[in-house]
């Protein structure tokens, strides 16, 4: 059982710089690789970036390549998501989750724990 709850989001101007956090409950945080998604009004859910268990490796979407970095804390059983150069198309909601495993997983259904959200809302 891992609950996880996000923090960071608020309202920024383009260009501007946000760091997401999403803090882990769980006994054995280590173990579980992450992901971060974003969903957009009237949009689906849309994966953005995702790390594996000890923090080695990560992979982005493209749109946000270069950008978006994600990263982890096992110490504190805490994901990161730093996100520069924002764009108004970056509004979304965004989740953080978390599955076992010791490999990268892009896909909602590879995710077994979700947050509940943070509003990312990026002004023009």
């Amino acid at each position: 059982q891992v609950q996880l709850v996000e923090s960071g989001g608020g309202l920024v101007q383009a260009g501007g710089s946000l760091r997401l956090s999403c803090a882990a409950s769980g006994r054995t945080f280590s173990s579980y690789a992450m992901g971060w998604f974003r969903q957009a009004p009237g949009k689906e859910r849309e994966f953005v970036a995702t790390i594996n268990n000890s923090g080695r490796n990560t992979d982005y979407a493209e749109s946000v390549k270069g950008r978006f970095t994600i990263s982890r804390d096992n110490a504190k059983n805490t994901v990161y998501m730093q996100m520069n150069s924002l764009r108004p198309e970056d509004t979304a909601v965004y989740y953080c989750a978390a599955r076992a495993g010791g490999v990268l997983y892009y896909t909602r259904d590879s995710y077994d724990y979700w947050g509940q959200g943070t509003q990312v809302t990026v002004s023009s």
